[in-house]
């Protein structure tokens, strides 16, 4: 055999540390950035990307002295090196989580509407059926948990929305109805329901853009389309705060109807007679993940949520 058909042959060998950085270039899309993440200098990390492109064969990213952007070749060769970043860093927590009684780790994010809705059941029922499994419990964001699953730091998220992205699996989990939150002195706390049209000139109180990114794109699509953008006045980074601030009369607010499962005093929640979208609520997993404990875990939430997976 040639060497020049042992060349074409052989799979390209890549070294870790070059896959690290040119991620991190990747997700900064700034070389001075990404040097400072790695704790290198910019013509090292230069030379480290061009090494890669040479050993791709294709040019990962566009450089000009203004702008930095990944090419077609890169953002497809970023999409699989994230997931084998994430692949590396499950291997790792598999070994760190090794027991020798049989023992396993499963780490779950969770947002507000999931653990006011179906999650402390689901986790109550896996944990009766799997006691030799420790569950580590995250309180994120939407989007930070789509951050987390990707990188490998969350086995499972519970979020608001599909995460469409390949290799994710999505189990719906739960759909929430919109309701109106009024401190229980408001002018419309009487009624039995209102319309969103009722409400458009009222100072809203909502979470913020850290914390709630997602259902806060949500809620102003559901506004602008009644015709009108709603005036935020306080934002708050949790359904306590949110909830709170109502009671004390800074303002209303949109929500999940699973609120309905937090007590708290001085408000009162009310449907909203004129909308019939509802808030999505997903299990989302990397769909070759290869625990049976995470496995169990979704056959168990599939249960709960009356809902056949499809995998």
């Amino acid at each position: 055999m040639t060497s020049s058909l042992i060349s074409v042959l052989r799979p390209p060998r890549f070294e870790l540390r070059q896959i690290r950085a040119f991620v991190c270039v990747a997700d900064e899309l700034h070389f001075g950035r990404a040097a400072s993440r790695l704790f290198t200098t910019q013509p090292a990390l230069s030379r480290t990307i061009r090494s890669l492109e040479d050993i791709v064969g294709h040019r990962l990213f566009v450089r000009s002295t203004r702008k930095v952007r990944l090419t077609p070749a890169g953002e497809a060769f970023a999409a699989e090196c994230r997931l084998a970043l994430a692949h590396l860093e499950l291997a790792s927590t598999a070994a760190q989580n090794a027991d020798p009684a049989g023992k396993s780790r499963l780490r779950i994010a969770y947002m507000d509407f999931a653990i006011n809705g179906r999650l402390p059941r689901i986790i109550q029922a896996f944990r009766a059926r799997e006691p030799n499994v420790f569950l580590d419990l995250d309180y994120l964001s939407t989007a930070a948990q789509h951050v987390a699953l990707i990188a490998g730091r969350i086995d499972l998220g519970f979020m608001v929305d599909e995460f469409k992205t390949p290799k994710v699996r999505n189990l719906l989990v739960d759909e929430d109805d919109y309701v109106v939150v009024l401190p229980e002195d408001h002018r419309l706390a009487s009624r039995e329901s209102i319309r969103l049209s009722e409400i458009a000139r009222e100072p809203f109180v909502i979470g913020n853009e850290e914390m709630f990114s997602r259902f806060r794109s949500m809620l102003f699509d559901l506004c602008y389309t009644a015709g009108f953008f709603p005036d935020v006045v306080q934002e708050a980074s949790n359904s306590n705060g949110i909830m709170g601030l109502v009671a004390a009369g800074t303002g209303i607010t949109i929500y999940a109807s699973s609120v309905r499962s937090i007590q708290r005093s001085g408000v009162v929640i009310r449907p909203l007679s004129d909308v019939n979208s509802r808030i999505p609520i997903y299990a989302a997993s990397l769909a070759d993940h290869p625990s049976p404990a995470l496995q169990r875990f979704l056959d168990i939430t599939a249960e709960h949520s009356g809902r056949r997976p499809d995998w």
